[in-house]
């Protein structure tokens, strides 16, 4: 590999590539055809430890071209998550979204097969759009609210890779309590589905029952990801004030899921917004390479976010999201691209009560009108391998911090009864209560974190504010 020189990542040096930062080179480009080719003719081996479902927090993730994603992967997994539903007794719709990554649909299609011929009630975009995780996760927690009109638990599957190159595919399980699902639910999943790829016969894959494409299309449910979800965003984020102050934003979706909700959220709320970049190619071909040289959709490396850092001067803001919009990325004019755990302690900083550069403010005050009233039993979480500064500001504020291992998982539980009212995670990942201080999503949220940062803007912008 040719290089240029070191970089720090992840707390180790490791080798620049040469083209790091500049555009994908057309050569470079993974072939789609021959992806999914190779998603239905290659059969794993189980017996190989890379060929077998690893299911962890994000699900299972791999390339067909390297027997790690293929279509004998998603009928174990998928049958395998259908049973785990039955032993929980979860009768409720299960909600499915996809990214826009190429290997999504096709184990889409191939997931759907299976769950409508069991007689699961899917839910899927009735636009047949792209789903954003947390648009997900914020459906399944609205089905499961008491008031609701569903009688049975809902939960979902996000199909999606994530920040991962172009030739990955991810499949992931989002249970009742809408956030990433626990130890002992993947390790059951994971471990049933690769059952089913060692066995033979009616135990095997070829004991699963699948409906045809006509059936399913007959039997699917439809649900309104996008507009429930930015429907409801004014509980989350002061838009009003955002539109009233007339903050330019500029926003890279970076050929993901968010792609279509950006250009309806600025319509919506009157947002002086510009979608720099509309394309969804499976390829990624308009991206610019990050440090190693290959595509990677992540919305916190400075060489992925190459192009919206030089249309900096042009907004007073600029955002970016992952394929799946559970990260963001936060581009100021001073600054350029802020580090994560920057953004994260200013985020805390604001959500809180400080104002910018002082001590904490009176409520109320101008400086602190982003400040939440949420009670002063309400901690702010981390993982442990998050900045220290948020340990600091955090016992500035006389906050109690909640200090988890690495997986957002951990901040479900204080999500969900309201005892951590931020939770954020080094890797440009975070979610927060609404402003009456009840639950919004349990995974993360990439959206509402850029949106965050523009209502940040209103007072000093999170660059000033850290």
């Amino acid at each position: 590999m040719a290089v240029a020189g070191d970089v720090a990542c992840h707390h180790a040096r490791v080798v620049l590539d040469e083209r790091a930062g500049k555009p994908a080179d057309p050569a470079s480009l993974v072939d789609i055809d021959a992806l999914i080719a190779a998603y239905y003719d290659r059969r794993p081996d189980p017996s190989d430890p890379a060929e077998r479902v690893a299911f962890g927090t994000s699900g299972h993730r791999g390339s067909s071209l390297r027997n790690a994603f293929n279509e004998a992967h998603i009928l174990a997994t998928t049958e395998a998550i259908y049973r785990f539903r039955v032993q929980r007794g979860y009768s409720g719709p299960l909600f499915l979204g996809r990214d826009t990554h190429a290997l999504s649909e096709p184990a889409t299609r191939t997931a759907l097969s299976v769950l409508v011929e069991r007689g699961v009630d899917v839910l899927i975009d009735e636009r047949d759009g792209y789903t954003p995780t947390p648009a997900v996760s914020h459906a399944i927690l609205a089905a499961n609210r008491p008031a609701n009109s569903w009688r049975q638990l809902a939960d979902g599957i996000v199909v999606t890779p994530s920040h991962n190159p172009p030739d990955d595919g991810g499949f992931k399980y989002n249970p009742p309590n809408g956030g990433p699902a626990d130890t002992d639910v993947t390790r059951w999943i994971q471990d049933e589905a690769n059952r089913i790829l060692e066995a033979s016969g009616s135990e095997g894959l070829d004991g699963i029952p699948r409906a045809s494409d006509e059936d399913v299309r007959s039997r699917l449910g439809r649900y309104d990801f996008l507009g429930h979800y930015v429907d409801d965003l004014p509980s989350i984020v002061d838009l009003a004030r955002i539109q009233q102050s007339g903050v330019r934003i500029g926003v890279d979706p970076m050929g993901g899921a968010s792609v279509a909700y950006w250009g309806v959220i600025a319509e919506q709320y009157r947002l002086d917004l510009t979608v720099t970049n509309q394309t969804v190619d499976p390829t990624f071909r308009f991206m610019t390479v990050d440090w190693d040289g290959k595509i990677r959709m992540d919305p916190s490396s400075p060489y992925a976010m190459a192009r919206l850092v030089d249309l900096r001067d042009r907004f007073d803001i600029a955002l970016g999201n992952d394929a799946d919009a559970d990260r963001h990325g936060i581009v100021t004019p001073t600054t350029g691209l802020m580090n994560p755990n920057h953004f994260l302690s200013a985020a805390v900083s604001y959500l809180f009560g400080r104002a910018a550069g002082g001590a904490p403010a009176d409520r109320g005050a101008p400086a602190d009108r982003g400040a939440r009233a949420w009670g002063p039993e309400v901690g702010v979480g981390k993982t442990l391998v998050s900045s220290s500064m948020i340990d600091r500001v955090v016992a500035d504020l006389g906050r109690h911090l909640v200090e988890v291992p690495v997986g957002f998982k951990w901040f479900v539980d204080g999500l969900i009864d309201g005892s951590v009212g931020f939770g954020g995670e080094e890797s440009a990942g975070a979610s927060f209560l609404r402003r009456d201080g009840t639950v919004w999503t349990t995974d993360k949220d990439g959206i509402i974190a850029d949106l965050l940062a523009c209502e940040m803007v209103v007072d000093s912008g999170p660059a000033r504010i850290y």
